[in-house]
């Protein structure tokens, strides 16, 4: 009689497995944060309480303080590009 030697079946490897489940949740994750992530598509709106603060005449070295209000009155998310400042003119 012949024998012939069967092939088994090949079994993957578990880092080429892990590779692939890995492979497929960054391509979910991806597809989410590109399509379920917006933020609703509105427009952010920025309202200042005070947009001028007038102190009069001041001493040099002396120093002022004052606190403003910055609200978000839009219908979107407001987010900062860069860290926001203060302008300060002089005779203004």
């Amino acid at each position: 009689m012949n024998k012939r030697k069967r092939k088994k079946p090949t079994k993957l490897s578990t880092p080429l497995i892990v590779l692939v489940i890995g492979g497929a949740l960054l391509i979910a994750v991806a597809i989410f944060f590109a399509l379920g992530g917006s933020d609703g598509g509105g427009t952010p709106k920025l309202v200042v309480d005070q947009e001028k603060i007038d102190y009069g005449d001041v001493k040099f070295g002396v120093n002022k303080t004052f606190a403003i209000k910055v609200t978000n009155t839009g219908d979107g998310v407001l987010r900062f590009k860069e860290k926001p400042y203060i302008q300060v003119l002089e005779g203004c």
